[in-house]
């Protein structure tokens, strides 16, 4: 049978910049087992399948892949299989909107403008936070190598996605990390969580942070530009008191380290909600033959 596919590059509008994410149009009849093992050939951080909603309320379900699980949620993916879908014809915004169904539940993806113009932003699922133990600290600097704040103490972040968010002094440290990802993946089986996202503040510049997701015990050794583990950076800013005020916006730049440079638009609402955003570019365009 044969499936129509789309590769789009996420958080900007150049393409082979951002994050790609490999997605399935046509995924009827695909069980688990085929969509991992599809997401194992395209070897990228993420591969999406739309599905006809089960809800009500949804315009689709999706379900996502790395190339050794299956998540509830993702950044990156949403907003690129959202783009696809639109860009496809598969759905229509309404009220300047549309509802993804996944394993976290729905996800409304705002759209803004058209075609190349295009801006999408989901809003982040309701985070849980727990601090990480003085031992696992230790145990996260001698993976990166690096001393990390402590001020704002390095905590489990559970998007959907489940981040170890930490940040060390300054964006030029983070750009020089070198962590051992062997290590890294048994921390992260140890604690059960998705990955590690690391960042530090810039002087100066367009983007306020730089951002870093190591996720080894997925099979993605450092994900280019990381919506989910923005997004657990944004709530950990939040929760430490660490942006600039209560209702806030800023924007995060991440992929430098693999070239994969992206632009991540985030804000932070008065009531706590964390928006995040940016734009998408298809790469590529084809079937499926499955």
């Amino acid at each position: 049978m044969k499936r129509a596919y789309k590769v789009v590059d996420v958080f900007t509008a150049t393409p082979l910049l951002g994050n790609p994410v490999a997605v399935v149009l046509d995924a009827e009849g695909l069980d688990a087992a085929a969509m991992q093992a599809i997401a194992g050939w395209t070897n990228l951080s993420e591969t999406t399948f739309l599905l006809p909603a089960e809800q009500a309320e949804a315009d689709y379900r999706l379900r996502i892949f790395t190339p050794r699980t299956e998540l509830p949620f993702a950044g990156h993916p949403t907003l690129g299989s959202a783009h696809a879908a639109l860009e496809a014809g598969r759905v229509t915004p309404r009220y300047g909107r549309v509802v993804q169904e996944c394993g976290v539940g729905l996800v409304a993806i705002q759209s803004q403008e058209g075609g190349a113009d295009r801006q999408l932003a989901f809003t982040l699922p309701p985070a849980k936070l727990e601090p990480l133990g003085a031992s696992d600290i230790e145990e996260l600097e001698a993976i990166l190598g690096a001393p990390v704040e402590r001020r704002a103490p390095p905590t489990i972040v559970d998007v959907g996605a489940v981040w170890v968010v930490a940040q060390v002094s300054s964006a030029e440290r983070l750009l020089s990390l070198r962590p051992d990802l062997g290590r890294c993946a048994a921390f992260e089986h140890r604690l059960g969580v998705t990955g590690v996202t690391i960042f530090g503040p810039h002087e100066a510049g367009e983007a306020q942070i730089e951002v870093r997701s190591f996720a080894p015990s997925t099979g993605v050794p450092e994900d280019p530009v990381c919506g989910s583990g923005n997004g657990a950076v944004a709530v950990f800013r939040r929760t430490y008191g660490l942006p600039p005020s209560a209702e806030s916006g800023y924007v995060a730049a991440q992929g430098q380290c693999v070239s994969r440079s992206g632009r991540i638009m985030v804000k932070i609402g008065a009531d706590g909600a964390v928006q995040i955003g940016g734009q998408c570019v298809t790469t590529v365009e084809g079937v499926l033959i499955r």
